[in-house]
């Protein structure tokens, strides 16, 4: 909590497997023993402090240790912060961070200190945990001298006490972990600075070795494995405008740290402040005296009005603040710096004071923006600039909803949904490059398997649910990581995990040929006509799209066991395929509307059952164009909402009408013109301002726009089939492993297009336009058709 002003993330974009772990750890037990406190609970909501003194000879060349926790943790070192984690998995698969102490030790007297927290029976449904506890490991014999044990002191910082946040406080779903209440009076001011007086503090409880994952019989509840994701971004974001006071006045020379805010003794004082744009931040409230005062910091994604409608983002009259917060309670000493614990989602955070007898100096106030560090690699720009727009809140978008895992929204559940992270990996790919998110998400999604075969819809999550259509887009993440990177051995891995989902759901199929009713929570879209996102026929059997779905990746997972010379399995995934296929054309087709029905019934239809057809060639090629006109067209059909219209539009590219995504993107505009400043999760009224499987333009504007795909597994090659619609000109960048695509085209007369197009070396494709095609080479070159 108490933190150097000058706060540095000394590791920010620096993975655990840069440094040279010791072998040794990877295969036998640690010597270093998880430590916990001595007397208090392990199971309940707790914060401690851990300390070590340790003296140095010389100051070394190289000092590196691996620590972890659980729940959490943050680790300083001669009063220096260095490093908080672990990064999210579970207890099979427990990470943990390696980082070099060397640049912040010195020679003679040093100390570790670390703040581990339990958020207990208020802990975030994201957060797998055992019990309290920490472990630092030195790499050899030089540092074995801090390996956590008996040795290290401990102490519960009592200061701490939990603001529950759930459905009953904000009337809506939400499981992010609670509010931290902290009385400054009980807080341990210094605790991780070398001069601190630990000498009450009570020796540490063992629990037991830290052990790798794999190890022979390691007796330990955590499988510990290096963190293989990079540390979070952590970066200072001043807050630009104040919406409102109430009982003090304040000015932009505050908000940018330049001039104190004095609060008079017994007052009531409100200041709102507005980011402008939604954010991910941990905010740091910096004060002196004010002893008796009571602080209240209130966070949320927009104001309501006396219904609880948000309305225009930017509205401030006659609206008040609603969300989850935090309280501090000042001590009156001087240079108090409160941080919560885990960051906050806001645009809109209201600071609520009242002082005692002793008036309550501000110092400062602002946040530290905080995300998994995606670097935008890409661009584009067009003709059209209100698409800039789009792009840059797209971004804004998907950023906000990737941390350690990717989160389908950071405000109400910062939880990692399979049907959300399909699109947000594409999304990260295209933009960024980097696919270790993406990665470790399959990875997780295949470790929580249960045993029926299926993923668990969500991971990870203390609370198990599944959703059996999300394992079948798991597949699809499968196939669209093989597409897009050359990396056999990972793909290889899943392919029988995949032959384990299909084969649960060749359990359901009954003697129509379809799917029979179904088990669990086959959510496919939030529309307000289907109960909890389920289409018709999916719980009483015989749905339309969750066959459909079922046979979009059967065919995915026919391609790749092809690809990998499973020659028994893609015959069978094919066969499976075509015997869906013909039933569903049997049972469904509807001949006097020209359109697939939801059920055999035939009494609904939608925009998602049609646009699945046309993805799974149900729809002969020659006829697709007039199909989906003609499903576009039907306001009669249950449509897509944000999150199935990534479906719509690969429907639309495939039937030939890529020109006309541009007109899709008017809820997008809509959303823009209503002051979002990130995507939300469903049309008005919605619930999350920011979801990322409403970031999908960004992947959109790249590979339907600008026609960016791979042309072979691994992006080997690279096919631009570029789709301008009523657009002049674009102009695009985007990584390629091997480096990167960049397009300059403009329209030349009615129906010509020229430009220069440049590949990565190495790379080679070809440029498609109206039917025609020009071969591409590595380097830069000029196109024209």
């Amino acid at each position: 909590m108490m933190l150097p002003l000058l706060f540095s993330s000394i590791l920010a974009t620096s993975p655990s497997q840069q440094l040279q772990i010791n072998p040794q750890l990877l295969q036998h037990r640690w010597p270093a023993k998880w430590i916990t406190h001595p007397v208090a609970s392990t199971k309940e909501y707790g914060v401690f402090h851990f300390r070590k003194h340790f003296t140095l000879g010389q100051k070394p060349e190289q000092f590196l240790i691996h620590v972890s926790a659980d729940n959490r943790y943050r680790l300083f070192v001669n009063g220096q912060f260095l490093v908080h984690g672990p990064a999210r998995g579970d207890l099979a698969h427990w990470r943990f961070e390696s980082v070099d102490l060397a640049p912040y030790l010195q020679a003679g007297e040093n100390v570790l200190a670390a703040v581990v927290w339990n958020f207990g029976e208020f802990i975030p449904w994201a957060q797998m945990t055992h019990e309290t506890a920490f472990i630092l490991q030195g790499n050899t014999e030089a540092e074995a001298l801090v390996n956590t044990n008996k040795d290290w002191k401990v102490t519960q910082n009592t200061a701490y006490s939990p603001l529950p946040v759930d459905s009953r406080t904000l009337h809506t779903f939400i499981v992010v972990g609670p509010g931290d209440r902290v009385e400054a009076a009980q807080y341990p001011w210094g605790w991780e600075t070398s001069r601190f007086d630990d000498s009450a503090w009570l020796g540490a409880r063992e629990l037991g070795a830290g052990t790798p994952r794999e190890m022979r019989d390691g007796g330990s509840h955590w499988m510990l494995m290096p963190r293989n994701i990079p540390f979070m971004e952590e970066t200072l974001q001043r807050i630009p405008k104040i919406a409102r006071t109430n009982g003090l006045q304040a000015g932009k020379d505050f908000l940018l740290g330049g001039k104190a805010l004095t609060v008079p003794p017994r007052t009531a004082a409100t200041m709102l402040l507005d980011q402008t744009h939604l954010t991910t931040a941990y905010p740091e409230l910096l004060v002196s005296r004010g002893k008796g005062s009571t602080i209240k910091l209130t966070y949320a994604e927009a104001l309501v009005d006396s219904n609880r409608d948000k309305g225009h983002r930017d509205e401030i009259a006659n609206r008040e603040i609603f969300g989850y917060h935090d309280e501090f309670l000042p001590d009156g000493g001087a240079q108090r710096l409160f941080r919560p614990l885990w960051f906050r989602t806001f645009r809109y955070m209201q600071i609520e004071i009242q002082t005692a007898e002793e008036p309550l100096v501000l110092h400062d106030l602002y946040g530290k923006f905080t995300g998994y560090p995606f670097e935008a690699r890409a661009a584009f720009t067009s003709s059209e600039p209100a698409l800039q727009n789009i792009w840059n809140v797209g971004w804004r978008t998907a950023r906000l909803c990737a941390g350690e895992t990717y989160y389908d929204c950071p405000y109400y559940e910062q939880l990692q949904y399979v049907g959300d992270t399909r699109i947000q990996a594409l999304v990260s790919l295209y933009v960024s490059g980097d696919d270790r998110l993406m990665r470790n998400a399959i990875m997780q999604f295949d470790d929580s398997r249960i045993p029926d075969g299926l993923t668990a819809s969500r991971y990870p999550s203390y609370v198990v649910q599944i959703i059996p259509p999300y394992s079948l887009f798991w597949i699809a993440m499968v196939h669209d990581y093989w597409r897009h990177r050359e990396d056999a051995e990972f793909v290889q891995s899943f392919l029988p995990g995949i032959r384990n989902v299909i084969d649960w759901y060749e359990r359901y199929i009954d003697d129509t040929g379809m799917l029979g009713p179904m088990p669990w929570w086959n959510f496919a879209d939030w529309l307000d006509e289907w109960k909890g996102g389920v289409p018709p026929g999916a719980d009483d059997g015989h749905s339309a799209l969750i066959t459909l779905q079922l046979i979009y990746n059967l065919d995915y997972a026919a391609e790749l066991a092809e690809a990998f010379q499973r020659t028994a399995e893609a015959t069978h995934y094919r066969a499976l395929s075509l015997q869906l296929k013909q039933a569903l054309q049997k049972s469904c087709w509807d001949e006097s509307r020209g359109l697939f029905a939801d059920t055999p019934e035939k009494k609904t239809f939608s925009q998602h059952v049609n646009v699945m057809a046309v993805l799974v060639a149900l729809i002969p090629p020659n006829e697709q164009k007039a199909f989906v006109e003609k499903v576009l067209a039907e306001q009669n059909l249950s449509q897509c909402t944000f999150y199935y219209r990534f479906y719509l539009h690969q429907a639309l590219k495939k039937a030939g009408l890529s020109d006309r995504y541009l007109e899709m993107l008017d809820p997008w505009h809509d959303m823009l013109k209503l002051g979002l400043t990130t995507f939300a999760e469903k049309p008005e009224p919605t619930r999350s301002d920011c979801h990322a499987w409403s970031a999908s333009p960004n992947y959109d504007l790249l590979a339907t726009v600008c026609g960016i795909e791979p042309d072979a597994p691994g992006f080997a090659s690279v096919r631009i089939a570029s789709h301008l619609g009523s657009l002049q000109w674009i102009k695009a960048r985007m990584p390629h492993p091997r480096g990167e695509i960049v397009i300059d085209l403009s329209r030349k007369g009615a129906s010509d297009i020229a430009g220069e197009i440049t590949l990565p070396e190495g790379v080679s494709g070809k440029f498609l336009w109206n039917g025609k095609a020009q071969m591409l080479k590595a380097g830069k070159q000029k196109v024209a058709i």
